[in-house]
């Protein structure tokens, strides 16, 4: 249940709220809003409590929660939440351009990458250190090595660092280097993990498994959510059909349904989506125009030659033409927004 705050609530109000909630053996969670504080009461418990917690000072109103995702639902928090890191935003009218290697290679390989990321205008680089794959006998990453030039292409270049964690042993060494932790599609109901990354309290990028449903989507947010960690982007990144003829469906309607559900920002995954680098653009352009408030895309100096998944990367030249055309949407989404505020 939500026990809504009065408007002009004091924070000994909100204090001895959340000391009734736990009293009762409830999980409490302090959302503060543009307009109001809202205490999130979690827990598995059928008593009613509703009497017990409205009568408290400064509470307007106890309201049930309905949807099984609690903390990730728009009940709890109806504006959108924000993710920033360094210069990376995402949510409530920004939208964050995340890119980069599908592996780690090199120090080289991935300072020029870095360079090219944000000469076009990307504030996130992707690189993963860790890599999980089909076969025993593929390139499985650097490891700490891969981590630590992540963290000196940080250094030049003020980008944030996004890589995937892909047990909960390594939670602590990727924190120490990162500052988002990636939970891969193949990891998205591995509890265990989202527990651990909800603990280590950095941003988390949640991407949705292949065969996943959005309310399985949104309850392993929810995993993250539970441990205090509000700080979660959902990341779409296609789902398994019947279809042949692109390595995964990548569904945009995604973007518009989990806006409508849920507080978190939503990032678009239009390689790992598409599997093909001449669909990639098309797509971004694309996720950026239905409202979503990020793209996360796969870079690289010469894709032929990389190690893994070089046939859905662009180079450096098609990503800067892709960053300015989804620049241009977003410019232009933006201003019609701030029209319209205007206007009303």
């Amino acid at each position: 249940m939500i026990v809504v705050m009065e408007p002009n609530a004091t924070q000994a109000a909100v204090d001895a709220t959340v000391k009734r909630v736990e009293s009762l053996g409830l999980k409490a969670n302090v959302i503060v809003g543009t307009e109001r504080t809202v205490v999130a009461a979690i827990g598995n418990k059928r008593e009613h409590f509703k009497e017990s917690l409205e009568s408290g000072e400064g509470v307007s109103a106890v309201v049930p929660i309905v949807a099984p995702y609690k903390m990730a639902s728009r009940e709890v928090r109806a504006e959108p939440s924000q993710i920033k890191v360094l210069d990376f935003a995402a949510g409530a009218g920004e939208v964050g351009f995340i890119a980069g290697p599908c592996s780690v290679e090199s120090e080289e390989q991935i300072l020029e990458t870095a360079r090219a990321v944000k000469a076009a205008g990307g504030t996130g680089l992707r690189g993963g250190a860790f890599k999980p794959r089909t076969s025993p006998y593929s390139f499985q990453g650097l490891k700490e090595e891969g981590l630590k030039m992540l963290a000196t292409a940080r250094e030049e270049t003020g980008l944030c660092v996004v890589t995937e964690v892909m047990g909960t042993s390594d939670v602590d060494l990727v924190a120490k280097y990162a500052d988002v932790l990636q939970v891969g599609a193949r990891n998205m109901q591995n509890y265990r993990l989202l527990e651990a990354v909800g603990k280590a309290q950095k941003p988390v990028l949640l991407k949705r498994g292949p065969s996943a449903t959005m309310d399985e989507f949104l309850l392993a947010a929810e995993y993250i959510l539970n441990e205090g960690n509000d700080q979660v982007m959902l990341c779409e990144r296609g789902i398994r059909t019947f279809e042949g003829h692109t390595r995964f469906t990548l569904p945009l309607a995604s973007v518009s349904y989990l806006h409508r559900k849920t507080h978190l920002p939503v990032i678009i995954d239009p390689s790992h989506g598409t599997g093909h680098t001449y669909m990639v653009p098309d797509m971004a352009v694309a996720a950026v125009a239905a409202g979503a408030d990020g793209v996360i895309m796969e870079v690289h100096p010469d894709p032929s030659t990389a190690m893994s998944d070089g046939y859905q990367t662009l180079t450096f030249a098609e990503f800067e033409r892709t960053m300015r055309r989804c620049k241009a949407v977003a410019n232009t989404l933006q201003e019609l927004d701030r029209e319209e505020k205007a206007s009303s």
